[in-house]
């Protein structure tokens, strides 16, 4: 099991990594914290699951998406209701260039999501494949649909 210095010198070495990717999901500053503190809660409680530690960020990252998940589908469930979500402006944008920012913020959640991992958290294909449980075959198909979306959006074709 990792001991509590361990684990927290671990989650500070992802908690940028964890911000931008919730930010990725949520658009939201607030919502983003919120997902970063609820997964690092999470990942102590469940620490002694782990059974390697070299595998400790995939593992928190794969925490936060699944809470990302569900707070989206919580907020999917009171915009069923009536209530209009606001529409998060790209101030609130993790990115260098808001340009870039929001033609990556308008792709397709998933395509979004692997596209952040790979080319802003620089994460291996392998390790997406890992962290969103998905084949590799799919991790290259949605960066290379990324890629052509991200093109078309920018006039780079």
């Amino acid at each position: 099991m990792i001991d509590n210095h361990s684990f927290e010198m671990l989650v500070t070495a992802q908690t940028d990594t964890m911000y931008r990717v919730s930010m990725s999901m949520l658009k939201n500053e607030h919502d983003a914290q919120d997902a970063v503190h609820d997964a690092i809660l999470i990942a102590y409680q469940y620490r002694s699951k782990l059974r390697q530690e070299q595998y400790f960020g995939t593992w928190l990252i794969r925490i936060l998406i699944n809470r990302c998940n569900k707070m989206l589908k919580t907020r999917k469930r009171y915009a069923d209701i009536g209530d209009t979500l606001p529409d998060i402006a790209s101030r609130d944008n993790p990115y260098i260039s808001i340009e870039i920012g929001e033609a990556i913020d308008s792709l397709p959640e998933k395509i979004r999501l692997t596209v952040v991992l790979y080319y802003v958290e620089d994460y291996s294909v392998k390790e997406i494949k890992d962290i969103l449980r998905i084949p590799e075959g799919t991790v290259k198909s949605r960066l290379s649909k990324g890629r052509e979306l991200l093109r078309k959006r920018l006039g780079g074709d």
